[in-house]
């Protein structure tokens, strides 16, 4: 060995490496020939060519579903912008309010990348949520950005890596340092009140009871004092009777100031709710109750939150918002996309206390013990937040969220430009959620109903249907007979809902069926989610394996349910229904119930794993897909509560 170390076949070291020193400057100076060559060169992007098909420029026809009084099912988001928002004009978006319904009701519509776009499947409703900062100005203001010196399209599909990088850096630092002002002047109300009227017209132009839903809203953008910090709200109105322009958060930068307006709203006699999304982003600040001192801090938590803010949006583009490892380190599910503002970046307990719905469900539990009410009683929902005026939510079909940002595979996974892997939040983010609301019929009254009553759900993009029950009189054949939604409904009370109260009650009861959605995979599993308050006023957490596909069982040494195994095929970007189930449904009863203390309960349902959709990306360039390969999307209730 020591021969060797001086010695390499008979050279003696010293001469080797002299002799080898031109052959690393030669191999140095050739990478970076290579590296100005492909600098020079577009990539070739599969993505921006997509398959040519006929532009569907026909309505599709709609048979609207009977009103039924056990409520039917309908699909929708209610996060989705156009160019009227400043950031989706600067990242190339120049699509109307009257895009996003063409494209919800199954038109052609074009993203802003310049490839055509149309929905897999229309939606039952949709709202068109612009940033109300400046609303409608970026695209009035002949702003000198990339955008506007060349059309995205043409940057991305002529432009070299070099330009592309040039051109997403210059865009992206805009956004940090200036927000949604970009480099306007200031606030023109005049340009807002118009962009806004453009809104509240395409809404009432689309909407068509019983075939289509077209609400009317805005987005409510406030930070915490930076552009990644966010406190964003979605404000959905029931009716047409809407105000004559948005509130924005410069009229109002707190929390208290929208709910002030809100009050002042409903006493006009409008029907209006905030909807929170992105608490995952929030730093903490969305759902805290305390200051740094431990004091309740009463003006984040008035009694009529959950009245304001019944629903939360937990699922979407920039990650999932249900929980994080770090709050719910024995749940072997809650590392679900979780995405970060800045690339690189790691969340703490102290940002992530504050930023997920299942910590806020037990903070409200926890002060309805203490303080005698919850002002966290609110159910959940999936959006897209698409800035692209559109609601493409497939993994196999991912368009990204912000054209110059992540439109197309390139730029997701950051091949599109130099170093943009290392710069880019978008590899961290997911594909998109729906909205699951059970109405008795699709208007805006009956569905805007469904929402303050919570009786709503999330998805992380398919439509799986998702139902669960809670009852003091639950039979455990309720969960297999024809009619088992009919009596479950009759005899207990629908996600988003409280528990009766019932003298000398024994333990609750909770029915849960779930169907996969028609054209995507099968299901896992059903869990239910239970948060309870001990006698000392702590809270707890469980979840627990309520119904399964196949043969498996528990493993009584980890107490967890034996994995459903995968068919991913990662190199095809692929897999089979030969594992899993078309449909689950389980009765369970809590028998660790304590009548004296509030508890919630909320179901959660996994399909099998399927591929994730930078894999799809990584097969349609060339490239080695990053982790994870796949994913298992899922379906997450609102909760049903117990409160002594």
């Amino acid at each position: 060995m020591q021969q060797l170390q001086h010695n390499v076949h008979g050279v003696a070291a010293d001469a080797f490496v002299c002799r080898r020193r031109p052959e690393l400057l030669l191999f140095t100076v050739t990478v970076m020939l290579v590296a100005l060559l492909t600098a020079c060169d577009p990539i070739a992007d599969p993505t921006l060519t997509p398959m040519t098909v006929s532009p569907v420029t026909e309505m599709p026809e709609v048979t609207p579903l009977l009103p039924s009084s056990l409520r039917n099912l309908y699909w929708g988001d209610l996060h989705i912008h156009t160019a009227l928002s400043s950031d989706a004009f600067a990242m190339g978006v120049r699509a109307l309010p009257s895009d996003v319904y063409r494209f919800s009701r199954g038109l052609t519509i074009d993203h802003g990348a310049g490839y055509p776009l149309t929905i897999r499947r229309p939606l039952d409703f949709a709202a068109v949520t612009d940033h109300a900062e400046y609303m409608g100005q970026a695209r009035l203001a002949d702003l000198d950005i990339p955008t506007t010196r060349q059309p995205l399209a043409d940057l991305l599909a002529e432009g070299s890596r070099l330009a592309v990088t040039r051109a997403w850096v210059e865009t992206m630092a805009l956004m940090h340092e200036n927000g949604f002002q970009l480099t306007l002047g200031g606030v023109d109300t005049a340009i807002n009140a118009a962009a806004w009227r453009t809104t509240v017209e395409a809404a009432n132009t689309f909407n068509d009871p019983g075939k289509f839903t077209a609400f009317i809203g805005w987005e409510w953008s406030a930070d915490g004092g930076d552009v990644t910090t966010h406190l964003h709200r979605n404000v959905i109105y029931g009716s047409g009777a809407v105000p004559g322009r948005p509130f924005s958060a410069i009229d109002g930068p707190d929390a208290t100031d929208l709910w002030r307006f809100l009050r002042g709203e409903r006493a006009q006699g409008r029907s209006v709710i905030a909807i929170p999304h992105n608490a995952n982003l929030s730093q903490g600040l969305m759902y805290r109750t305390e200051d740094s001192e431990g004091r309740l801090l009463v003006e984040a938590v008035p009694q009529d939150r959950s009245d304001l803010e019944p629903i939360s949006e937990i699922l979407q583009v920039k990650g999932a918002s249900e929980t994080h490892p770090l709050l719910s380190s024995l749940d072997e599910f809650a590392g679900f996309e979780i995405a970060s503002a800045v690339p690189g970046q790691k969340g703490t307990l102290e940002t992530v206390k504050g930023s997920y719905a299942r910590d806020a469900l037990r903070r409200g539990i926890s002060l309805a013990h203490s303080e005698g009410f919850n002002p966290f009683v609110f159910g959940v929902i999936g959006a897209s937040d698409s800035h692209n005026a559109s609601s493409v939510t497939d993994e196999d079909n991912y368009t990204g969220k912000l054209p110059m940002m992540d439109g197309s595979a390139g730029l997701r996974t950051g091949e599109a430009g130099l170093g943009l892997a290392y710069m880019t939040p978008a590899p961290s983010w997911g594909s998109g959620g729906l909205a699951g609301v059970w109405a008795e019929e699709n208007t805006r009254e009956a569905l805007f109903s469904a929402l303050q009553r919570r009786e709503t759900f999330a998805t992380s993009g398919p439509r799986i249907s998702l139902r669960m029950f809670g009852g003091w009189q639950l039979e455990p054949a309720l969960a297999v007979a024809a009619d088992g939604v009919a009596k479950s409904d009759a005899a207990g009370v629908p996600m988003g809902s409280a528990l009766p109260l019932q003298s000398g009650s024994g333990a609750p009861q909770f029915v849960v069926f779930a169907a996969q959605d028609p054209l995507g995979a099968h299901l896992d599993r059903i869990q239910i989610i239970k948060g309870w308050v001990d006698e000392e006023g702590v809270t707890h957490e469980k979840v627990i394996d309520v119904a399964w596909s196949g043969k498996r069982s528990i493993d009584l040494a980890t107490g967890r349910l034996d994995p459903v195994g995968s068919t991913v095929n990662t190199g095809a970007s692929t897999y089979e229904n030969t594992i899993g189930s078309p449909s689950l449904a389980a009765w369970w009863q809590d028998d660790d119930f304590d009548p004296d203390r509030p508890a919630f309960y909320y179901p959660r349902v996994l399909e099998i794993p399927t591929p994730r959709w930078s894999t799809y990306d990584a097969r349609d360039l060339g490239v080695e897909p990053m982790v994870p390969v796949a994913i298992q999307e899922r379906a997450i209730g609102s909760a049903i509560w117990f409160e002594p």
